[in-house]
């Protein structure tokens, strides 16, 4: 007898539970980083440039930066960096829901019955968070180099797996785990938005039917989005500065250099560079991640049932 992709997923689904939240992550990731990576260029070129060197133009805005890269490398420019963001979603997104459900799961008993729930949900996502970020660290260093290479840059790579090899050439194992620290400390970020979106799905009565909830998700994880993302970003233009250094002597030596370095010649606002294009390109990226997974999620469940 024939079986059917509904029947061979419900018997498959049944005994791999945790497969179901890593399709849907790896999912969901694809298709908000495909939509939003010319914003996610202009952002990240934003967040590199600091003192404008002698000749060097910096970009200015969202649309300024957008209209520049356009007129200067077309529509490839708006999309460098697409192949390893893929990549990189992929499995980060499918770690990220995997190990945020298995420990909403596996400390639910400990913490919800002991009226702590809001502590189940930011030890779930600094978990899964910490994970995620460990294991594809090597993904967003290749990322960050590809969106910011111009002639200003000192490596030019030619594709993902050119980076790869000449960063383990001439960097070595280190060069894939630079700028880690300010990642690890941007799990933070997922601290907020996680449980806070939790919380917004409560009181927006959101419930499992995608169909009638899903302008209450795409509010949900918009503000949720947007409250971590206002309150952790610093950490992000840290990151783009540590993993674009190639060329010794750095001109940052670690976190706390990159700090007193960038508030003794860029004040404040260097901390900030690139937020408008950031919250332009993230909440509507997460609004798209979330409800695409909970979308996802609910029609692998349907299959299951069916």
């Amino acid at each position: 007898m024939t079986i059917t992709f509904n029947n061979w997923w419900r018997q498959f689904a049944q005994s791999h539970e945790n497969l179901k939240h890593s399709i849907a992550g790896a999912g969901a990731g694809i298709v908000s980083s495909i939509v939003t990576c010319p914003l996610d260029v202009a952002k990240t070129r934003l967040q590199n440039q600091s003192v404008a060197l002698p000749g060097e133009k910096l970009y200015k805005g969202t649309i300024g930066t957008l209209s520049r890269i356009w007129q200067e490398e077309g529509i490839r420019g708006l999309y460098r960096g697409l192949g390893p963001t893929i990549l990189g979603y992929l499995p980060t997104w499918a770690i990220y829901f995997t190990a945020y459900d298995y420990c909403k799961n596996h400390w639910a008993d400990r913490l919800v019955g002991h009226n702590k729930e809001w502590l189940l949900h930011i030890s779930s996502a600094m978990s899964a968070g910490a994970a995620s970020t460990i294991l594809t660290n090597p993904l967003w260093v290749i990322k960050t180099r590809l969106m910011t290479q111009s002639e200003w840059t000192a490596y030019r790579y030619k594709n993902t797996l050119h980076a790869f090899i000449t960063i383990a050439e001439v960097e070595g194992f280190r060069g894939f785990y630079k700028g880690l620290g300010p990642s690890l400390f941007g799990i933070s970020h997922v601290a907020v938005q996680f449980p806070l979106y939790e919380k917004l799905k409560i009181v927006f009565n959101v419930d499992h039917h995608v169909s009638s909830g899903s302008s209450a998700i795409l509010l949900a994880s918009s503000l949720s989005k947007m409250a971590a993302s206002l309150a952790t970003y610093p950490h992000e233009v840290i990151r783009t500065r540590l993993q674009n250094q190639t060329k010794k002597p750095y001109k940052y030596k670690g976190i706390l250099h990159a700090i007193r370095v960038m508030s003794k010649e860029e004040g404040i606002r260097g901390f900030y560079k690139g937020l408008s294009t950031n919250l332009v390109r993230t909440v509507p990226s997460s609004a798209m991640t979330i409800l695409t997974y909970e979308m996802i999620v609910k029609k692998l469940d349907d299959l299951k049932k069916n």
